[in-house]
């Protein structure tokens, strides 16, 4: 896709422009180096659009692209000028709270990527003990409604079977419901007063759970509407 413009605006989007390069650019540089990795994280795009997409953006220097010693395949690995979009997209994800998120649908709420992103947000050294199993059970979910993460000394795993371990802390809730707390447009205490989820375990862990796992970095952005709303006006 080329513009015909000497517009630095226009060449970046040469780049950038095209559907899920961005997303792509999201999950390297939130630390995904595998194909596989990168599947699970973009959801339901082809393999042979992430393909194409990871053959540009290495042609275009964007990434490195390292055969995987011994093995089948290769890890790519953002260059300097793919890290320097860091703080881009910091800008656009706010952007995007406050004046996108309230246009989400009930087909946004995935509950692949929202494990992901649970996973993600793990902060091992804040659990008591370090290791630690919690299972989540979604109630809008009849196929795949169980979920488990095991904390272990050896890293963050998700698993959608049971992992044979007694579990910690346990959440009953919707998918939506675990999305908007992990978004921040409801705290834990809210969406468990309104009955919309249960957390049981131990208090040391349940008090503050944001500790152990942390909610999205755009937490604290208020959502345009949230701000008319409060206002009555901009």
């Amino acid at each position: 896709m080329e513009y015909g413009q000497f517009c630095p605006i226009a060449k970046a989007s040469e780049i950038l422009g095209e559907k899920w390069t961005i997303l792509i650019i999201r999950e390297l540089l939130m630390g995904a180096t595998r194909f596989s990795q990168l599947q699970r994280g973009l959801g339901s795009i082809s393999p042979t659009i992430l393909t194409r997409r990871l053959a540009m953006l290495d042609e275009r220097g964007m990434i490195y692209r390292k055969r995987i010693s011994g093995q089948r395949g290769y890890e790519y690995h953002p260059t300097e000028p793919c890290r320097e979009l860091m703080p881009i997209l910091l800008s656009l994800g706010g952007w995007g709270v406050r004046w996108a998120q309230s246009g989400l649908t009930d087909r946004d709420y995935d509950v692949h990527l929202l494990m992901v992103y649970l996973e993600r947000s793990i902060v091992p050294d804040k659990l008591p003990g370090g290791d630690a199993v919690i299972r989540f059970r979604f109630s809008d979910l009849k196929d795949m409604a169980d979920w488990w993460i095991v904390v272990t000394g050896d890293g963050v795993d998700v698993c959608t079977t049971d992992p044979g371990r007694d579990v910690d802390v346990y959440f009953n809730t919707t998918v939506k419901t675990m999305t908007d707390v992990w978004n921040g447009l409801k705290t834990y205490n809210k969406a468990i007063t309104e009955e919309k989820m249960v957390v049981t375990g131990p208090r040391a862990l349940t008090r503050n759970i944001t500790a152990w796992m942390q909610n999205s970095v755009f937490t604290d952005l208020s959502s345009a509407s949230k701000i008319f709303n409060s206002s009555g006006s901009l």
